[in-house]
């Protein structure tokens, strides 16, 4: 006689819901490491941004390697 005569639907249904709970977590976990790994370079990032900025700024200039243009003193209305 088998354990679960009788029983093969709430089986089922029961395994099936400990999958989903199981994925449901390992995809919260890795949503929360991937995104503490994505904060941290940002951070890193923009303090590197920020240490530099004071050069480009002092300057009077856009940041921009490729133009260096002085940035605009008065804007000019539109046609």
């Amino acid at each position: 006689m088998p354990l679960f005569e009788g029983r093969g639907l709430e089986t089922t249904v029961g395994v099936a819901l400990l999958a989903v709970l199981a994925l449901t977590f390992a995809a919260m976990g890795y949503v929360e490491r991937s995104s503490d790994a994505a904060f941290a370079k940002f951070m890193s990032a923009t303090e590197l941004g920020a240490s530099d900025s004071g050069h480009s700024n002092a300057k009077g200039q856009t940041g921009c390697p490729v133009g260096k243009k002085k940035l605009p003193t008065q804007l000019t209305p539109l046609p």
